[in-house]
């Protein structure tokens, strides 16, 4: 049995929900942004005790076949840009080949659902990764633009500026309180 839970956007995520199904003597046999595999059918009653203590910790099961696909879209990205260190793959291509779906189709999808486009979704989330790293202050800007596959430094500039309303020196110089939790993306 999968399970779809939204707002699962980093490792402690997975294991926040791993707690939750060990509490509940619910058996996974996987766990992956947005995603859970069960060893055996979960019932009514479970499901219910599930959904609200998923709840209480700022997540959601998700229902709606779309709303899932929509979450798996999102896990998939976050993933790409935050987890893996190849950037430079095709974002369309990859969630083609891992959700088997015609990209317009996903596109318009994500685009219906969520009000923007996969394309600024993905932005949004390169601008947090930018963040992340100007935070550290272990890599030059260069470098950075370099990681997250960028063509220049002066195109990851501008675009951190039209996103955030702030050059990349300026955010280092205001600090960490202007990061936002992927989940608020």
């Amino acid at each position: 049995m999968k399970l779809y839970i939204k707002n699962m956007v980093c490792p402690r995520c997975i294991m926040a929900v791993e707690n939750i199904l060990n509490h509940l003597n619910i058996s996974p046999l996987d766990i992956r942004l947005g995603e859970v595999v069960l060893k055996e059918d979960i019932n009514k009653e479970q499901t219910s005790v599930l959904r609200k203590e998923l709840d209480r910790l700022g997540f959601e099961l998700l229902d709606n076949n779309q709303q899932q696909l929509i979450e798996k879209i999102k896990a998939i990205v976050i993933k790409q840009v935050h987890y893996t260190d190849e950037q430079n793959l095709n974002i369309s291509n990859i969630l083609v080949s891992e959700l088997h779906r015609d990209y317009s189709y996903l596109s318009k999808l994500f685009s219906t659902t969520e009000g923007i486009t996969i394309e600024h979704f993905v932005i949004l989330q390169k601008i947090e990764r930018v963040k992340e790293l100007l935070t550290y202050d272990q890599q030059t800007l260069s470098e950075i633009a370099d990681e997250l596959s960028y063509s220049s430094v002066a195109h990851l500039s501008s675009q951190f500026k039209k996103v955030t309303g702030l050059t990349p020196t300026q955010f280092k110089q205001q600090g960490i309180d202007l990061r936002r939790g992927l989940e608020e993306i």
